[in-house]
């Protein structure tokens, strides 16, 4: 997968993205990324990319001409890319996005600054992504969320195949990621359930399973798809609905 960025900060990117598990897919051919500086697409020998709204008000907003043009030219080489830009407007970005997107043979990020784009680029925009109800100075941070989270599905990027799956938000289980546990087996008094140490992989994974159901009912019961699950599973959501409504 290539993936590219568009903005006016391009060396915030390679920190990131050449360091851990994206450094090592980076290296292993995984992904290939260019961060690209929207300046070189401007026409002045200030390289402005920003200018006053109309009709007033603070701020200043970025001009549409270098968007368009940059992504004119960018999407003229190889295959044209699928197109994402960021607003507090957008659609919210979730992991079914995340699936998507990583199913898309090349990505352009475009990362906005200032207090906001011209209107007039998302014309150009085969996403609008929000990350949440806050707002960043910038579309970088989101980028690099973005591609931290579609690179992590692609092949080989983790090395267990299974990892992703197991993950919070998986759309093949729906719900968070189950509580784990590493040593020491007891550890100021809190002990690792008895189920982890046994060996036993089934009723491991039944634990977990279940494990799932209470973290999600009592964190983020709107995941919750009750047609989904099974009587000692409903009695789980049941008990932490229940303990939620008196406030324990």
């Amino acid at each position: 997968m290539r993936i590219e960025a568009l903005t006016v900060i391009p060396e915030v990117f390679d920190p990131y993205l050449d360091a851990s598990i994206m450094g090592r897919a980076r290296r292993a051919g995984v992904f290939e990324f260019v961060a690209h500086d929207l300046r070189k697409w401007t026409h002045d020998r200030h390289h402005t990319v920003d200018d006053a709204p109309f009709g007033g008000g603070q701020g200043m907003l970025m001009k549409p001409a270098p968007v368009f043009e940059a992504v004119d030219d960018l999407s003229s080489d190889g295959p044209r890319p699928h197109v994402v830009f960021f607003s507090p407007c957008g659609r919210p970005y979730d992991q079914r996005c995340a699936e998507r997107l990583s199913r898309e043979e090349r990505l352009l990020l475009v990362c906005g600054r200032y207090e906001g784009m011209d209107e007039r680029v998302y014309t150009l925009a085969d996403d609008v992504f929000s990350l949440g109800d806050y707002v960043l100075t910038g579309g970088e941070l989101a980028a690099l969320a973005v591609v931290d989270s579609v690179v992590r599905l692609l092949p080989g990027a983790l090395g267990d195949e299974m990892s992703a799956v197991d993950e919070s938000f998986s759309p093949q289980t729906g719900l968070l990621e189950y509580a784990q546990y590493t040593r020491p087996a007891s550890y100021r008094g809190m002990d690792v359930p008895d189920v982890l140490l046994s060996g036993d992989h089934a009723r491991v994974d039944r634990w977990r399973r279940l494990s799932s159901v209470e973290r999600t009912a009592r964190w983020r019961p709107d995941l919750i798809d009750e047609g989904a699950l099974d009587e000692e599973e409903l009695a789980i959501v049941r008990s932490v609905g229940y303990e939620a409504s008196r406030g324990e």
